[in-house]
């Protein structure tokens, strides 16, 4: 049986030649930000004010450590350890008398004994990667000096060491020497780490998932990993950390999370029944776990279906044929208010990477899928089983012949009548349809920032009394028209709102003030017309509702 054990130790204790803390190069880098840093002081700060006999827990830290060797493995506890050797570097650099300078270095830095063969060494290494860069600007005297507000750094976990630094030093510079010297004496003496050690690296991670997955706040993804790079041979875990994280710092931190999410209705092919933490781990990942599969998850999954899914944030696919239409659909794709069909186009790239005819075909279909699902206001159930029975036909390899894909007559002729009605009644729908039908009649089409896209009606939806727009058009023909393709336009936010309720002439005049044609397309075509009436309206519909129903393909035989 392991032997697990967990006393709490002061600071002075931790920082002692008790523990030589290194935290593995498989971990997760360092990702406290400095709001988090300084709420860490402010909460020291506080603990100075109340009785000298009360001490502050810091929380627990998990170790892999056999009882006899001070070195110890960090699988849980490096933020809080990197922050507070940060902070006992700052108060080092801010000290004027030199003993208590002195006194603060030897908690960061072990002088070395020979009496006692004690080498010299830093208290904490930080992985490969950071280990040299905290050295020489945290834990070298005088490092926290060369830190500069402007400089740039070659990754994320330096960039803010740096910054944690540097806001902990500006926190305390006001401070007197009494106030930083109380506040070194509360740091050592009154502040207290639970010291949760255990010489199994198994056991280890087991204790890491269960307290983490009750409340500390580490993503799902840190769990998977610390689950599955700690079930793998000792001689691989290095590399495949270096791996895991080399595709999350490509994807970021965010987008990595939701990969996870992708995965888990690609294999499971439902929507969300449970927390990611327990549905992706129970039913997705423990099936390598239990078989010793641990690498094959992250070279035959978690690899390729990352790169998949950078091609579609970055819409940069790469392929032999056809990559600039794949990027196209892809682009589009994006446009949609949800993310449903992110699963099944994750599947395709990786599925068919190289088959770029495959994927233009695939996506232009699940492109329609999509309009579909928007267009028609498809609620999320709706959406998730169409979805799912998508994936199960590719998995069963029906591929573009899937029925889930295709949109059956009556589909087709709800997505046309949609687009021939008052789209403008939805915002999410509105935008969404301008912005394709923009696409097909621009030429050249350049593609626009869409967060600054607004659409504008022609014919005002409250025309003033008196007003041409009154002449020209019946209560019943605003009441037709007002609301559809027609009547609408996109313009950037910069323009809106400039024209009101002028006239027709006047209003076309103020969206193309100076003569200088607008960036969309769409509006464009407003200057060729000369009015703006009943019969335009009805022939530029038709023509709108015609252009969509080609791209979509929605002829109903």
């Amino acid at each position: 049986m392991k032997k697990l054990e967990a006393h709490e130790v002061a600071l002075a204790k931790v920082f002692s030649s008790d523990y030589e803390f290194v935290v593995p190069d498989y971990q997760r880098p360092y990702t406290w930000e400095p709001a988090q840093a300084t709420q860490l002081l402010a909460d020291l700060v506080e603990a100075v004010d109340r009785d000298p006999e009360d001490p502050y827990f810091l929380g627990s830290v998990v170790l892999v450590k056999r009882p006899d060797e001070p070195l110890a493995e960090v699988i849980d506890g490096q933020q809080r350890l990197t922050t507070l050797t940060i902070l006992l570097a700052v108060l080092r650099e801010l000290t004027e008398d030199p003993r208590d300078a002195d006194n603060l270095d030897i908690l960061i830095w072990e002088p070395g004994n020979t009496i006692l063969d004690l080498d010299s060494r830093p208290r904490l290494r930080l992985r490969p990667r950071d280990e040299e860069f905290f050295r020489k600007h945290v834990q070298a005297r005088g490092g926290v000096d060369l830190l500069h507000p402007e400089a740039k750094y070659p990754n994320d976990a330096q960039a803010r060491i740096a910054a944690n630094a540097r806001a902990l030093r500006d926190a305390l510079a006001s401070s007197t020497p009494a106030q930083r010297l109380a506040l070194a004496k509360a740091v050592v003496q009154r502040t207290f780490l639970v010291m949760v050690s255990t010489s199994d690296l198994t056991s280890a991670y087991r204790i890491f998932s269960v307290m983490n997955s009750r409340g500390v706040e580490l993503s799902p993804a840190d769990i998977f990993k610390s689950q599955v790079i700690g079930a793998l041979p000792d001689h691989d875990k290095a590399r495949y950390a270096e791996k895991w994280e080399d595709l999350e710092a490509d994807l970021g931190r965010e987008a990595f999370a939701d990969l996870f999410s992708h995965i888990r209705m690609v294999v499971l092919k439902y929507r969300a029944r449970q927390q990611l933490l327990t549905e992706f781990g129970d039913h997705v990942l423990k099936g390598f776990l239990d078989e010793g599969k641990a690498a094959v998850f992250v070279d035959d999954v978690l690899e390729p279906y990352g790169s998949a899914y950078r091609d579609i944030l970055t819409r940069d696919h790469q392929s032999l044929s056809q990559a600039t239409e794949v990027n196209d659909w892809l682009r589009r794709l994006h446009l949609l208010d949800n993310f449903d069909w992110q699963a099944p186009a994750l599947w395709a790239l990786k599925t068919h990477r190289n088959d770029g005819s495959w994927l233009v075909g695939f996506l232009r279909r699940l492109d329609r899928l999509g309009a579909w699902m928007l267009v028609t206001r498809c609620n999320a159930q709706a959406r998730g089983q169409r979805i799912a029975k998508l994936l199960q036909e590719l998995q069963d390899g029906l591929g573009l012949g899937s029925p889930a894909l295709d949109l059956d007559a009556d589909e087709r002729a709800e997505l046309r009548a949609k687009l021939d009605g008052d789209v403008y009644r939805s915002a999410a729908v509105r935008k969404y349809v301008l912005l394709r039908l923009n696409e097909l009649v621009s030429d050249p089409f350049v593609a626009q920032d869409v967060k600054i896209v607004t659409v504008e009606h022609v014919l005002p939806q409250s025309p003033s009394a008196g007003c041409e727009w009154r002449e020209v058009f019946t209560e019943s023909d605003r009441e037709r028209w007002t609301h559809r393709l027609a009547n609408l336009v996109l313009l950037s936010r910069t323009k809106n709102s400039a024209a009101g309720n002028l006239d027709f002439a006047a209003k076309r005049d103020k969206y193309f003030a100076g003569g200088k044609s607008p960036s969309y397309g769409l509006t464009t075509e407003v200057l060729r017309e000369e009015t703006w009436t009943p019969d335009v309206l009805d022939a530029r519909q038709e023509r709108l509702v015609g252009a969509l129903a080609e791209h979509w393909e929605l002829r109903v035989s």
